[in-house]
C-alpha cells in the first residue's frame, strides 16, 4: 500500500543512513520497524500500577536541632575540610 508520511528532515536522513548500512530499502526498513513496534506493544490491561510508599509519622526518633546547632556543625565541617 502506498502512503505519504511527513517526517522531520533529520529523522529521514538517519533512516536513509541506517537502511543503507543494513543493505535494505527504506520500504523494507519502515515495514520491519513498524512490524516490531506493533507486535511488541503491551496492552493497557496488562500494565501494573506502581504503588508508592506512604510517608507517615517517623518510626525512629527525630533529631531536634536548632539553627545554631546546624550552623555549628557546618562551621566544624568547613574547618575540617579547609584544615583550619
Amino acid at each position: 500500500m502506498r502512503t505519504t508520511v511527513d517526517l522531520p528532515d533529520e529523522l529521514m536522513r538517519k533512516a536513509k543512513m541506517r537502511s543503507a548500512e543494513r543493505g535494505e530499502s527504506l520500504k523494507e526498513m519502515f515495514a520491519r520497524v513498524l512490524e516490531r513496534e506493533i507486535n511488541s506493544q503491551v496492552s493497557p490491561g496488562s500494565r501494573h500500577r506502581m504503588q508508592l510508599p506512604l510517608i507517615g509519622e517517623a518510626e525512629q526518633p527525630q533529631v531536634d536541632l536548632s539553627n545554631e546547632d546546624v550552623a555549628g556543625i557546618l562551621d566544624t565541617d568547613d574547618a575540617d575540610h579547609l584544615d583550619l
